[in-house]
Formats: structure tokens, sequence, C-alpha cells
């Protein structure tokens, strides 16, 4: 099991208690520097967001977003550098953002090769764009060859845009290439952190291969890298949903024992996997208790419950949820809305769903695609 394997590696080394005697024992001082006389007060500089919003927009790129198409884009290019506008980065990415959203891959690859050449100094927020374009568009290889030539545009490849390639990788199921990467990241200078370990749990989970992701999950704590709530999230979920209550609590209880606090996601997907197995009364005592726990319930966890009663035909139980819910100051979204408007429409109650409709209106919540949708199909 999970947590017992997690139990086992813990007792042979517990870097968290580690951790706790050398806070206990070891007193850090910050040493004061001196105020250098040229320092401006601290009250004078902008914060951060201030400095943000002071900063002049640049023409280009405010320009760009306006145009209808790569064509347009490319033009606008060139008559900017007619009249003598100087392009740099920011202007290059606003570019290449609007050709690759276009899906005009040669053109993408020919700007950057300008900028290439020109060794225009590039963020690497521009190539994780760029990756998972490529992989909207299945060129998974464009992505992993721009990832390996990151370096020759003057930007420095980061963990960020690694676990970024690694998570195009693992969704759209090449895992021998995700593997493969993820085994020679220490060459190229990385320590995998929680994120690049939680997407390859992630996509192992979706395939159904759970001893995989054991696997992995092993690693990560003989790696002294500390499993974060999404790691929790992703097991429990993966568990609950197979009716594997036991393991999933387990996993409850281990995530607590290392001081990892659960969120509402954490208790919705285990009130689901109750749910699931017909211990509603149980996934709804969860909900209320959670908060001793020191978790305030939110909407995920209400449409957890909503769901299941509509699923059983307990269509007033669900609207009784819902006037419970907002005696209780939650609002209710067009999420839920739609859970029961749907469950209103299957039951051949289509004048209610539409009650249900307005009262949506009427609480300040749009209505989306999917609404009117169930609407038609519950009056046809």
């Amino acid at each position: 099991m999970f947590h017992s394997r997690a139990k086992a590696l813990q007792a042979q080394s517990n870097p968290l208690l580690h951790w706790t005697n050398l806070t206990n024992l070891q007193t850090y001082h910050t040493l004061r520097r001196p105020n250098k006389p040229n320092t401006k007060p601290r009250r004078e500089r902008p914060h951060r967001a201030a400095a943000k919003l002071l900063r002049k927009p640049i023409p280009f790129v405010s320009d760009v977003k306006q145009t209808h198409g790569p064509e347009d884009a490319l033009s606008l290019f060139r008559e900017y550098h007619e009249m003598g506008f100087k392009h740099d980065f920011p202007s290059y990415s606003a570019l290449i953002y609007k050709l690759a959203r276009n899906r005009n891959f040669e053109a993408v690859e020919t700007i950057l090769g300008h900028v290439r050449d020109r060794n225009i100094h590039c963020k690497d927020t521009l190539f994780i764009a760029l990756f998972q374009h490529y992989a909207k568009a299945h060129l998974i290889n464009k992505a992993i060859q721009l990832f390996h030539e990151m370096n020759t545009y003057n930007c420095v490849r980061t963990l960020q845009s690694f676990n970024s390639l690694l998570n195009v990788l693992v969704d759209t199921d090449r895992f021998s290439d995700a593997n493969e990467i993820f085994g020679r990241c220490s060459q190229m200078g990385f320590r995998p952190n929680s994120i690049s370990y939680n997407i390859l749990i992630k996509g192992w989970l979706k395939k159904g291969e759970v001893e995989e992701a054991r696997k992995v999950f092993d690693e990560m704590l003989e790696r002294k890298v500390q499993p974060s709530v999404v790691t929790y999230n992703s097991l429990i979920g993966f568990f609950s949903r197979k009716g594997e209550l036991e393991e999933a609590t387990g996993l409850l209880e281990d995530m607590r024992q290392k001081g990892k606090y659960p969120n509402a996601v954490t208790y919705a997907l285990l009130m689901e996997g109750l749910c699931m197995v017909g211990k509603f009364e149980e996934a709804k005592k969860m909900m209320f208790d959670m908060a001793y726990g020191g978790c305030k319930p939110r909407l995920v966890n209400y449409g957890v419950l909503i769901s299941d009663l509509g699923r059983r035909g307990k269509i007033e139980e669900a609207k009784a949820l819902l006037h419970e819910m907002k005696k209780r100051r939650f609002k209710p979204d067009v999420v839920i809305y739609n859970i029961l408007i749907n469950f209103l429409c299957k039951e051949g109650r289509a004048t209610e769903a539409y009650t249900v409709l307005i009262e949506m209106q009427v609480g300040g919540f749009e209505p989306n695609a999917a609404t009117y949708r169930m609407m038609v199909d519950g009056f046809c």
C-alpha cells in the first residue's frame, strides 16, 4: 500500500524530523547592513504591481493583438520596422504568439530564426507557450527539438520549462519520451521537484498503471522530495474512484502526518468515493466535519453531494441541499446550477429546470453553452 510504503521510508530517514531538530537547535541571526546614504527611502520605491502599471505599453504589442490573422500580424511587423521601430523580445514574442495561435508554425520558425540570429535575450515563457501550441497541433517532436535548442536562443532552460515539456509528453501519451527526458534531468542541471513527480504520477494513474505510479512515489520519497497536496490528491482521487477507500483514507492519514493540510479538493475526492459505494451520509458528514480539521467546505464539496443525489433520482433532496447551501451563505455558481438543471431535464422536469435557470440569472450568473444545451434537450 502507498501509505504503508511511505511510513517505511519515513522510518529509514525522516527529513521532516531532521528539519524539526535543526530548527529547534539552531538560532539564526539577521545581519543588519548600515543604510547607504544614496539609497532611496523604501516608501519612495514603487510597489511591483504599481511599477507594472507605470510601464508604457509597447505600441506594436498592443496593435498586433488587434490583427485578424497571421498575414495581418506579419504585415504590421514589417510596417513598424520600416518606420524605424526597433523590435525586441516583447514584440517578437507577441508576433510569435499570434502566429502559433493560428498554427502558422512555418512563420513561427522563421521568426525564431531572426530572434536567434540577432541574439535577442528570450524568456522561457515564450518556449513554454510554444510547447503547448505544438502539442495542440500534434507536433510533439517539434516541442522536444525546441526544448533542446532553447540555449541557442539566448535563453536559459529552467526547471519550469522542463516540467512544461514533461507535462506535454505525459498528456500526449509519449511516456517513453517523458521517461527518457526525466532520466536525463540531472545531466541537464535540474533536480526534479514535486511538480515533476506529480506530472509523472498523474500520467501513470491516467493510464491505470498504479504500480508505475507507486514506483514514482517511492522514488520521490527516497530522493527526499516532499509530496505536495497535489501529489496526494492525485493518488486519493485514483483510489477513491476505484472504490479502494481504505487505501485513500490511509493516504489522507499519511498526508496529515507529514504536515500537509488536506484542501477542499482532497475531501471532495474522498466524498466522491464514498458516494460511489453508496455511503452518501458518510460523505455528507465528512463535508460538515472537515471544518473541524481547519478546511472550510467549498462549492466543489456541495457539487459532489448534489450530483450523487441527482444520479439517484433524489431531486427534491438535491434542491433542499441547494437551499441549505444558501442558508449557510454559500453562493451557488453556474456549475452547481447546471448539475441541478441537468438532472431535472433528465427526469423530464424541464419546466422546473427553467425555474432554476431564472433563479440562476436573478442571482447574477449567466448561463453558459452547456446550460442552454441541457435546456433544449429537456424541452425536446
